[in-house]
């Protein structure tokens, strides 16, 4: 079992060695990096070869890398433009393609174990026809192929869609998916705003390979540190002991005004996940 950090923690500004050498002063061992240009350049070598240094600097583990949403993340959430590899338009789909496959140039040069991609869009922040489930297959089949090569895992994440529940997943990798390194991301503050957290990890045990830790109110997308929400944590823990994952457990918090603030509640939260991990 291994603990992680998603760079979401840092999303609105510039990705800095310094926020990988607080992860890791917390006591993180890996980490996701999110994969938006405005965040950090994907597309851009030096930049790359940058992260590689401090990773090996910072003693940290490279677990995945999340598929690119927007071009531009800015402070209080706000987007620019997204990308849906589920849009009905033939050329759209193509484009957000493209930049997940741009975003893996990180992992031609970096080792990694997963590729986190969500089919669509939330439905909060969904325009007419961008989620299509013929468009979301063959993008997930192109999406597959590209990925493969690299020894990647493609991790559909379960966010508030229709195409993106538990059970729509489940039945997509059953169904329509032919290729076997494709499974299933855990997010569970999702699954929380869409019903019953342990219900979702039950559908998706055969499939799940990795995991987004946050916490809400069951409300809003929030991303709270775990146990700052209502989220049954033991009840969760449970159910992932009982199907038997024992993978990284990976934070996608929100940032705020002092993420060693947030990092400190974070590495308390893991303390309380490993003691409910370690019961029998």
């Amino acid at each position: 079992m291994r603990f992680g950090i998603s760079t979401h923690l840092f999303h609105h500004v510039r990705l800095g060695r310094e926020h990988l050498a607080l992860v890791a002063a917390y006591g993180f061992e890996a980490i996701e990096v999110f994969a938006t240009r405005s965040h950090f350049d994907y597309r851009d070598p030096e930049a790359i070869d940058a992260l590689a240094q401090w990773l090996t600097e910072t003693g940290l583990a490279l677990h995945g890398i999340h598929a690119p949403i927007t071009d531009t993340f800015g402070a209080g959430d706000v987007w620019s433009a997204t990308f849906s590899n589920a849009v009905s338009d033939t050329a759209n789909r193509e484009a957000a393609v493209r930049e997940t496959e741009a975003a893996l140039q990180i992992a031609r040069r970096i080792p990694c174990e997963v590729l986190v991609v969500h089919l669509g869009t939330p439905a909060t922040k969904s325009n007419p026809g961008d989620n299509n489930r013929n468009a979301a297959v063959r993008s997930v089949d192109e999406i597959c192929r590209i990925a493969e090569p690299l020894g990647l895992r493609v991790a559909l994440e379960v966010i508030p869609n229709r195409l993106s529940d538990p059970a729509s997943l489940v039945s997509l990798l059953d169904t329509d998916v032919e290729a076997r390194h494709a499974g299933i991301c855990m997010d569970f503050g999702h699954a929380h705003l869409m019903g019953d957290v342990a219900d979702a990890i039950e559908t998706a045990s055969e499939h799940l390979i990795t995991t987004h830790v946050h916490d809400n109110r069951g409300r809003e997308d929030e991303h709270l540190v775990p146990y700052l929400g209502n989220i049954e944590w033991d009840v969760a823990l449970m159910a992932m002991q009982k199907i038997g994952y024992e993978g990284t457990y990976l934070m996608e918090l929100a940032g705020g005004a002092s993420p060693a603030t947030i990092l400190e509640e974070a590495r308390r939260a893991r303390q309380r996940f490993e003691r409910a991990l370690a019961q029998k």
